[in-house]
């Protein structure tokens, strides 16, 4: 039996109120981890996701979190990634953060949808 997973858009401003949307929807007793790399293990099955990968992800009013986690969204999470990567890295963060900042690129509403796309193929829904 598929269980549908139901991400209430309306409520999420930025990803900090994504986290709590789905870690009260989709994670094991409200938590799954507050980060990308989190949320692409709970989709993986087996924490808050079943195991057999019997789900699907309905995000309803997503055009609300479309705007709400656009280019804004995306420069200010980049900004806080910059303050915490690796050294090495920080040439490929502040080229994403400047191309954020000039409103081309992916946003985190694309993070999102792309880790959701590649753990879940075919599982998510847009309503």
């Amino acid at each position: 039996m598929t269980v549908t997973y139901v991400i209430d858009g309306s409520r999420i401003r930025n990803l900090d109120d994504f986290w709590d949307v789905v870690g009260q929807e989709i994670g094991a007793d409200g938590y799954f981890g507050r980060n990308l790399d989190a949320f692409a293990d709970c989709l993986r099955g087996g924490y808050g996701t079943p195991e057999d990968g019997d789900y699907a992800i309905e995000w309803r009013d997503h055009e609300v979190s479309r705007r709400n986690l656009g280019y804004p969204e995306t420069v200010r999470q980049l900004e806080l990634r910059l303050t915490r990567c690796h050294p090495t890295n920080r040439e490929h963060v502040s080229a994403e953060l400047d191309a954020a900042r000039a409103g081309k690129g992916p946003t985190v509403f694309d993070w999102l949808v792309r880790i959701i796309e590649e753990e879940h193929p075919d599982g998510l829904r847009l309503a």
